[in-house]
């Protein structure tokens, strides 16, 4: 049964309940903290101990049947990002790949915010102009008043009522490819296939603990055992994939899935942000053959390198986290044109689409601007 829009679903009653609890840690790269500070004021990333990245989200879902009260509808929904992010990064790659431009709007936030929330400053009057709003907490706050969470890219939020749906980053990119299949382009691949999702949730769930969160746990550790133990952890799982890779050339099968996806954004931002910013300095990207030719592959696959924006990237990092980088200097390098570079990995076969195609070139008002990324 399809839940009215505006009735009570399962997560309103579960967000409901944690109103009047104590405030949350919200202490991740792609989240923003209360409303009740000044512009001025950055949050803060770095405590004792060991960075532990709050995971609950909202858990609402769109779906083909509607059964949480959100049917897919072409035309509904507006998918808020941020290239700087590496969590919204995927969902930007998903609706590349899949053809969803069509039926799936796109905001897009810029690079920088304080505490309060993600904004829409890359927009004339920086404001969206579909939701009608700067700040991308007016949609979480139009659902939940007294949302108690950070505020989170990405986020799908419903151009009917401008309240957020969900935020769950994790799940949204395996519904753009399960839920969303009667608006698929032709040549869609298959990023999740079903023979396949055993191997490809194994592989994500070691990424994701070890990689995408891995680099945080780096960056944001309040110790040096903390650290010490992080790095540990992250570099043992580079050289796992290192070695997988060495003979096969996507990470799960023969052709792209939602793996790749999530292993490659981290890659991405690597050697400009992670190596130097977040301490992951026993090597760059580029010191890691493998690897290496592995993100330029994907790289210069339509629908991966044409959602990157190196400058966006590093200017998020690097002027947000004060309590890591005070003077806010965002660095000149790395130099960016090797990502451009042969790499090779046709050697080992594999088919990126499948039976699939390329997705056509990103639409020009969705196109990466000029100098953020190699030419």
């Amino acid at each position: 049964m399809v839940r009215a829009p505006g009735s009570a679903s399962r997560r309103d009653r579960s967000v409901a309940a944690h109103r009047c609890r104590t405030l949350v840690r919200r202490h991740a790269v792609c989240q923003t903290g209360p409303v009740t500070t000044s512009k001025s004021e950055s949050g803060s990333y770095v405590e004792p101990g060991e960075f532990k990245r709050d995971t609950n989200y909202i858990e609402d879902r769109v779906t083909a049947d509607g059964r949480d009260g959100y049917p897919v509808q072409p035309g509904r929904y507006r998918l808020v990002a941020a290239r700087a992010c590496p969590w919204a990064n995927r969902t930007l790659i998903a609706r590349r790949l899949l053809g969803l431009e069509p039926v799936l709007s796109l905001g897009l936030c810029g690079p920088t915010h304080d505490k309060r929330s993600w904004t829409f400053d890359l927009d004339p009057g920086g404001v969206d102009p579909v939701l009608g709003i700067h700040f991308l907490a007016d949609a979480y706050f139009k659902r939940f008043p007294d949302y108690p969470r950070g505020i989170t890219v990405p986020a799908l939020v419903d151009e009917r009522t401008g309240q957020v749906v969900t935020n769950d980053y994790a799940q949204m990119t395996l519904d753009f490819s399960t839920e969303w299949t009667e608006y698929h382009r032709p040549g869609a691949p298959k990023l999740y296939p079903e023979d396949l999702r055993g191997e490809i949730d194994s592989v994500n769930r070691r990424v994701f603990t070890e990689v995408n969160n891995g680099v945080y746990r780096c960056g944001f550790a309040g110790s040096q055992d903390a650290y010490d133990a992080a790095y540990d952890r992250l570099f043992t799982a580079l050289d796992w994939l290192s070695d997988r890779l060495s003979t096969q050339r996507y990470l799960v099968g023969d052709t792209i899935t939602e793996a790749d996806l999530r292993l490659f954004t981290t890659l991405a931002r690597f050697d400009p942000v992670y190596h130097g910013h977040f301490k992951c300095n026993r090597d760059k990207l580029s010191e890691l053959p493998v690897l290496w030719a592995y993100a330029r592959d994907l790289y210069q696959t339509p629908g991966f390198g044409d959602t990157i924006d190196f400058t966006q990237i590093k200017e998020h990092y690097y002027i947000v986290h004060t309590d890591i980088n005070p003077t806010r200097i965002v660095p000149k390098g790395p130099d960016l044109a090797n990502w451009l570079s042969p790499h090779g990995r046709e050697a080992l076969g594999g088919r990126p689409f499948g039976d699939g195609t390329p997705p056509p070139p990103p639409v020009s008002a969705e196109r990466v601007p000029e100098g953020h990324a190699p030419a």
